[in-house]
């Protein structure tokens, strides 16, 4: 899939362009719906499928007390758009200026910078443009002017409520993990980069890897049995989310670390998946730091005999 940063980058040489454009968090059903409808239509149409979407959630400009945690880093939301088949993808920077920007003069500027725009697909109550002055109803007026086909698709439901990215928010947030991979049509992990921790657990015997989840929505705190891809390669894992209340932290801070079984290496700077099986207990504090490492070594025991495998 190739990635551009300015709509005039895709010089399509005379074939039309399909567009799907959505902030498109987590790529849930609802968003696969969209950026289907709109391969489809390339295809039928021997267009280009270009997915149009942002390197932040418009919230974090406009409303940044409202902005909320996501689901995805922007790395692992572009990785998942490009598994559905795209054959570009618009990455726009949202900042004050483009916020400013009204609805119909974003539009009018794709049309002019693409060429001709064969169809364009958001979901029905999809706004956009200054104070969100576009919608639907907009995008209709300005496809009948400059002929391209506009659907406005219906949201996917789920036992039946809305699926929505909010949605798969308070799932996760609730521990509700079952019900958020449905929604997004694919087991829920948490996708971070490794940084720097202060190496606890090596000195503990059972050295974690800290993943930088910064603005991502978390499950509650706990343990967690889980599977984690680094390089291609999945390791049963033992997840740790909390505060670490039996060291005592005179400023405790939330962490996330995972311990990879039989793994030997560095892990710095690598993009870590990590896809959640089971919760093992809750997060709780321990007398000494040899009952935490007793009990440690029981969760890895426990994470081990429920792992399907290394692969």
């Amino acid at each position: 899939m190739n990635v551009i940063h300015a709509a005039s980058e895709l010089k399509p040489a005379g074939r039309k362009v399909c567009l799907a454009i959505g902030f498109f968090d987590g790529v849930h059903l609802g968003h696969q719906q969209i950026i289907r409808q709109t391969i489809a239509d390339a295809t039928q149409h021997d267009a280009i499928a270009l997915v149009i979407t942002f390197d932040q959630h418009p919230a974090t400009v406009v409303a940044p007390n409202r902005a909320p945690a996501l689901i995805y880093p922007l790395t692992r939301k572009l990785r998942t758009i490009e598994t559905l088949g795209a054959d570009a993808l618009l990455l726009i920077h949202f900042d004050k200026a483009f916020s400013q920007q009204p609805g119909e003069q974003f539009i009018r500027s794709l049309a002019r910078d693409l060429g001709k725009i064969q169809s364009l697909c958001v979901g029905a109550n999809f706004t956009f443009g200054h104070k969100r002055d576009g919608n639907v109803a907009l995008l209709k007026a300005l496809g009948d002017e400059l002929q391209f086909k506009v659907h406005g698709m219906a949201a996917v439901s789920l036992d039946g409520k809305t699926i929505s990215s909010t949605r798969v928010r308070e799932a996760i947030h609730t521990g509700n993990l079952d019900l958020a991979s449905q929604m997004l049509g694919r087991a829920y992990s948490l996708t971070g980069p490794v940084i720097k921790g202060d190496r606890v657990g090596h000195q503990l015997g059972f050295p974690t890897a800290n993943i930088d989840a910064a603005g991502l929505v978390l499950p509650p705190n706990g343990v967690y049995a889980a599977r984690t891809v680094v390089a291609g390669k999945t390791y049963s894992s033992v997840m740790n989310i909390g505060v670490r209340p039996t060291l005592q932290n005179p400023k405790p801070e939330q962490r996330v670390e995972v311990h990879l079984l039989d793994f030997d290496g560095d892990l710095y700077g690598q993009e870590l998946e990590v896809i959640f099986s089971e919760k093992l207990r809750d997060e709780q504090k321990f007398a000494s730091l040899t009952e935490l490492k007793e009990q440690i070594a029981r969760d890895i025991s426990k994470a081990r005999s429920d792992s399907s495998g290394v692969s």
